[in-house]
């Protein structure tokens, strides 16, 4: 079956050869987490950058013998001090997913980009149309929101509004108080409520994806501030309430007695 064909219905967790080698030199793009993360991230940076030193290369078969996260965060780290600008920009082109992953942690990790210009940046990237793209860009980000909190709240707010569920679902994702593969956020384990006025702009949307995202994102903090998420909960299914906001209190709510 050709690359044009293949689709992920047709894909099993058992990765064949085939697939895993053309995974690793960007002829298709993921279809499940376990074929991102099967992907020889060694093998494609020298397929789509051929003109990287040896040493750059040993830095990357270096990167790539740590965790995901951090491997993620070496690559971008790697292909930034080798090749700035012009290979950021090669990445956010390139057609295979996890090339464009490395492009989130590019932008993630240039110390200089304050919070508008970071989010401006990892946008496209935010509202890719792959799966893995976008888990990507908010690991890649969070860091950076999180040491400007009240900025990127305020920020994030304007993105609760655009009409991409992809970036809605970005805004309330990437700074979830407990989120996945990731620090927890101690300000917002403390103090929730920070970001309440993100999460109501959230509280109706019709989207089982952003629905998902809030409600996890009452689940986190339900963990440390129990009592507030109910509180929430309790004033959003006043009156007649939408479904949306039924189901997300509903799973907001699940591991609360």
């Amino acid at each position: 079956m050709s690359a044009s064909t293949r689709t992920g219905a047709t894909r099993t967790a058992d990765i064949s050869k085939q697939l895993l080698h053309a995974l690793s030199n960007g002829e298709v793009q993921s279809a499940t987490l376990t074929e991102c993360l099967a992907i020889d991230q060694a093998m494609l940076a020298r397929v789509v950058f051929p003109s990287l030193t040896p040493r750059d290369l040993a830095a990357i078969d270096e990167a790539c013998k740590l965790g995901v996260l951090k491997r993620m965060a070496g690559m971008g780290a790697i292909l930034w001090s080798a090749l700035g600008a012009d290979g950021l920009a090669q990445c956010l082109g390139h057609s295979a997913d996890m090339v464009r992953g490395w492009a989130c942690f590019m932008i993630g990790l240039q110390p200089e980009m304050d919070t508008g210009a970071r989010l401006a940046a990892i946008r496209p990237l935010a509202d890719d149309a792959h799966f893995g793209v976008r888990e990507w860009a908010w690991m890649a980000v969070r860091p950076n929101l999180v040491q400007e909190l009240p900025d990127s709240l305020a920020q994030l707010q304007r993105w609760a509004q655009e009409p991409s569920d992809r970036l809605r679902r970005f805004a309330s994702e990437v700074l979830r108080p407990r989120g996945v593969w990731c620090a927890h956020i101690p300000a917002l384990k403390r103090e929730p409520e920070q970001a309440l006025p993100l999460l109501s702009a959230l509280s109706a949307h019709s989207s089982p994806y952003v629905q998902d995202s809030v409600a996890n994102w009452l689940n986190d903090a339900a963990k440390d501030q129990p009592d507030w998420v109910r509180g929430v909960c309790s004033r959003w299914l006043q009156g007649s309430p939408a479904e949306s906001t039924r189901r997300i209190c509903q799973r907001a709510l699940r591991n609360l007695k």
